[in-house]
C-alpha cells in the first residue's frame, strides 16, 4: 500500500483553548494512539488533502520536528457541521509485525457481457474491511466482471486473497447484474415492429397478384 508524509509539530498544550488557536493559525489538532502513550501534534490543512479528499486508501508516515517518525493508518476525522472544515483527526500506530484492520475500497474491472446486453450493474458494497501487517494491505479489492451475465452476483468470498483477510461476511454481496426492464420491453417492440413490417409487405403482394390474375 502506498504512502504518505504528513510532516507536523509535537504540541503539549491540549486544552480548548490551544486547539482553536492552531485552528485559526490553519493547523489540524490530531492525536495517534496505539504505542506506548498517544502522541498528540498537529499539521497545515493543506497536508491532508492527499489523505481526506481521495476515494483511495494510504498508510502515514508521521514526521515530527525532532527527527521521530510514526507509520500509522487514518483512525477517525471529525469536519465542522457547516464549513466542513476538518476539525480533528486520530491515527493509530502500526507496526511491521502486527495486523491492522481497515476500510479497503472495492474497485470495478472489466466489461461485463451482462450490462452489454442490457443488464445494470448495482454496486451494493464500495468498501470492505481488511486485516492484514502492514505490507500486505492491498490498495483495493478488484472485482472483475468480466464474465458476469444477467442475474449474476459477485460475493465477498470471490475477492478473498492469499495474504490478507476480509473480516466481512463471505456471503455479502459486493455487486450484482440486474435485468432492465427497458432493455427487454425495447427488443419486444422492435421485434412486433418487425412482424408488422413483414405483414404489410404480405398483404401488398397478395393484392398485386390478385390484379394481375384480373
Amino acid at each position: 500500500m502506498k504512502s504518505i508524509t504528513i510532516n507536523g509539530s509535537q504540541r503539549e498544550s491540549v486544552g480548548k483553548k490551544a486547539t482553536k488557536a492552531l485552528r485559526n493559525a490553519g493547523q489540524v489538532p490530531c492525536v495517534v494512539y496505539g504505542g506506548d502513550k498517544a502522541i498528540h501534534f498537529s499539521a497545515e490543512v493543506l497536508a491532508f488533502k492527499n489523505l481526506v479528499y481521495t476515494p483511495d486508501v494510504h498508510t502515514v508516515v508521521i514526521a515530527l520536528e525532532d527527527g521521530t517518525k510514526i507509520d500509522a493508518i487514518l483512525q477517525d476525522i471529525q469536519f465542522h457541521p457547516v464549513t466542513d472544515n476538518i476539525l480533528h483527526i486520530d491515527f493509530y500506530q502500526i507496526f511491521d509485525d502486527k495486523e491492522v484492520s481497515m476500510e479497503i475500497p472495492v474497485r470495478i474491472t472489466g466489461s461485463s457481457p451482462g450490462v452489454r446486453n442490457g443488464g445494470v450493474l448495482r454496486v451494493v458494497n464500495r468498501s470492505l474491511r481488511v486485516k492484514a501487517v502492514p505490507k500486505n494491505l492491498p490498495d483495493f479489492l478488484n472485482a472483475d466482471i468480466s464474465e458476469m451475465k444477467i442475474g449474476d452476483i459477485m460475493t465477498v468470498s470471490d475477492l478473498m486473497g492469499d495474504n490478507f483477510i476480509i473480516l466481512n461476511e463471505a456471503k455479502r454481496v459486493v455487486c450484482q447484474i440486474r435485468t432492465s426492464r427497458v432493455a427487454v420491453e425495447d427488443e419486444v417492440d422492435e421485434e412486433g415492429e418487425e412482424g408488422e413490417t413483414e405483414g404489410e409487405e404480405g398483404a401488398e403482394g397478395e393484392a398485386a397478384e390478385a390484379k394481375t390474375e384480373e
